[in-house]
């Protein structure tokens, strides 16, 4: 290998490394990838969210799913999923605006997306609810959403890695590892939940 392409792999490792730890990465999201910035949070002002179905922004209470035309004769209980499937879709749009809030920097707005969600018992709404309360200065308040969140599924170990980043602010670094192991144990040793808390406790792989 040549000095200028080891010099350029080794330009690219670092910039992979930045990405994955950036603040920008800890906005409490599934995922590493920051949403892209829309019409919600480019145009719209006081917490509403950009339709695509009405060109406008409206409010985060007023976003419904589109009317379909009922077809005749279908089953009672195939109409009920259908409704379950439509409030599902709309509280996967009101989480992604959160998520585009979040990382703007716009917590309150956040929450009132989050708030507006018909299931406010699914742990990725309680544990982004946790994300954006602890980030507007509610420490306790937000501890209380990530314990639900894990009430709900002791598995979701994005709930444990900002419980444990909530930890290392409250100066309890134990209890942070605690979560790292709790993590690594349920096989989320290769995600970024793992690594972000990781970095948190100062690059250190808990032994135990």
């Amino acid at each position: 290998m040549t000095m200028l392409r080891h010099t350029m792999l080794l330009s690219f490792c670092a910039a992979v490394s930045l990405a994955a730890f950036s603040p920008a990465s800890a906005a409490g999201s599934d995922t590493t990838t920051p949403p892209v910035a829309t019409e919600t949070t480019t145009t719209c002002t006081d917490g509403k969210i950009w339709s695509d179905e009405k060109k406008e922004c409206i409010a985060p209470e007023d976003l419904k799913p589109a009317e379909a035309t009922p077809i005749e004769g279908t089953p009672a209980d195939d109409k009920a999923k259908t409704e379950e499937q439509k409030k599902s879709e709309i509280d996967d749009k009101l989480y992604e605006a959160a998520r585009e809030f979040a990382y703007a920097g716009q917590y309150g707005n956040a929450l009132r997306a989050l708030r507006a969600a018909s299931n406010q018992e699914d742990p990725r709404i309680l544990n982004y609810t946790g994300y954006n309360t602890r980030k507007l200065g509610d420490m306790a308040l937000g501890m209380r959403y990530y314990e639900r969140a894990l009430q709900k599924d002791e598995n979701y170990i994005l709930a444990r890695s900002y419980m444990g980043q909530a930890l290392i602010e409250q100066g309890d670094i134990e209890g942070a590892r605690v979560q790292l192991v709790e993590i690594r144990d349920r096989g989320g040793e290769n995600t970024w939940a793992y690594r972000a808390l990781q970095q948190s406790l100062g690059g250190e792989r808990t032994a135990y």
